[in-house]
């Protein structure tokens, strides 16, 4: 069922989007153009072009578990070295979610034998100690749900200072080059909220 799906809904996105907009989908071959870069959780309820209303070639987007940033990773290395570097996008986005499995695993230690998630959240346990300090995980369904919220909202602070171990990006936001964002995305509402505005650029770069 799965790759029958998806044929079916790349065809119907040929035979409308594609075809109805085919000069823009032309201009894409040229290059990309992005003007935000965007780390984000890999839920597949939380999609960054579908709920930004963005089309290809706007969001240059890296995604993983928990959109946890790992100081010293190649993977999130590289993302920034060719977005800041080499395509010259100045909006970087560190985008959270509500109802995020992995920061329920990393509150609960849910992970049972898994091989890599344990490792992987331990980027993210510095945000767990921070909000369990000031308030010991609650009893009550509903303020659970809020203090899970909070975990989230934490861990979008706590990748952005992950974010600035990397040069590329402490040097290009002091030069202000490169505002860095900490956005928080609610799935019941659909709407994104700002964690962190950041700095605002030193002069006009590409449109944002």
């Amino acid at each position: 069922m799965g790759i029958e799906k998806l044929l079916e809904g790349n065809n119907h996105f040929v035979e409308c989007e594609f075809s109805e907009n085919i000069e823009y989908y032309k201009e894409l071959l040229k290059g990309q153009n992005p003007h935000v870069m965007m780390i984000s959780c890999c839920d597949s309820r939380v999609a960054p072009e579908i709920t930004c209303h963005a089309k290809p070639g706007e969001i240059f987007v890296h995604r993983n578990i928990g959109n946890i940033v790992p100081p010293g990773d190649w993977n999130v290395g590289t993302f920034l070295e060719y977005g800041i570097g080499h395509l010259h996008v100045d909006t970087l986005v560190v985008c959270g979610h509500e109802g995020c499995g992995a920061m329920h695993a990393l509150a609960h230690r849910h992970c049972g034998d898994d091989a890599f998630i344990p490792g992987w959240l331990r980027h993210a346990q510095p945000a767990l100690a921070t909000v369990t300090e000031k308030n010991p995980y609650p009893d009550d369904p509903e303020k659970a749900k809020e203090w899970q919220s909070n975990l989230e909202i934490e861990n979008v602070r706590l990748q952005l200072k992950h974010l600035r171990t990397y040069k590329i990006v402490r040097d290009s936001e002091r030069e202000g080059t490169l505002r860095v964002i900490g956005l928080y995305y609610r799935i019941s509402d659909a709407k994104l909220e700002v964690i962190d505005p950041g700095k605002p650029l030193k002069h006009d770069g590409k449109s944002s």
